[in-house]
Parts: C-alpha cells; sequence; structure tokens
C-alpha cells in the first residue's frame, strides 16, 4: 500500500472519479465532500497526502487547508481550482499548501504529482 489519501470535493463525480485512481494505484483512500469533513477527517486519521478543492460548502479548501496545516504542516495539500483563481493559489501557497493544480485537468498529471510529493516526503 502507498500511503492514505483523502479527497476533499464537492462534486461526487470527482471524488468518486479520483477515489477509484488512486485505489487502483494502491492508496487508502478516505474522502470527503466539504472543509468540515476533511478536518473532522483528518484528526480521526491523518492521511499522507490531501486533493482539495477550493469551491466548497459550508467551508471553503482554503479555510480547512489554513486550519488543518495549523497542527499538521508537515501533510502535503494539493488544491484543486478552478481556472483564474490566482489571488485564492497565492493565498494557499502562502498558508502552506505544496501544489495547486487547475480544473478541469489531466488525472494522469494529478497522479504524478502526488506520486512526486510523496516521494520528496519520504527522501
Amino acid at each position: 500500500m502507498k500511503g492514505k489519501i483523502l479527497i476533499v470535493d464537492d462534486q461526487k463525480g470527482v471524488r468518486r472519479l479520483l477515489e477509484e485512481l488512486f485505489k487502483k494505484e494502491g492508496w487508502d483512500v478516505k474522502v470527503a465532500s466539504d472543509g468540515q469533513e476533511a478536518i473532522n477527517m483528518v484528526e480521526e486519521r491523518l492521511p499522507d497526502i490531501i486533493l482539495m478543492d477550493v469551491k466548497m460548502p459550508n467551508m471553503n479548501g482554503l479555510e480547512a487547508s489554513q486550519i488543518i496545516l495549523q497542527t499538521h504542516n508537515h501533510v502535503p495539500i494539493i488544491m484543486m481550482t478552478a481556472y483564474g483563481e490566482i489571488e485564492v493559489v497565492k493565498k494557499a501557497l502562502e498558508a502552506g499548501v505544496k501544489k495547486c493544480i487547475t480544473k478541469p485537468f489531466d488525472i494522469i498529471v494529478l497522479r504524478d504529482m502526488v506520486n512526486n510529493l510523496i516521494s520528496e516526503q519520504t527522501a
């Protein structure tokens, strides 16, 4: 098993697609549909990496990332943003988010980004 990954997105189709991809790759996958749920899941079971959408109901991805990184600043987060959210990307990177990827994205590029980040963490 590669490790634990948390996928956070309010769109069920995106969650399901990414969940299937990373399960096939050998990851232990958990999913959350908003930022608050993601924070709760991180407290229950710390993932090795988090894929976080920006725009979600209840609590957005930027707020959730900031809260998670306050206590778990070693956990890499990849922020998934809509095209043109430059200000959000800047704030996310300042908060400690490791990478940002713009939607729509190539899932192979995202998979490689995850694998590279994990390799850097364990190197």
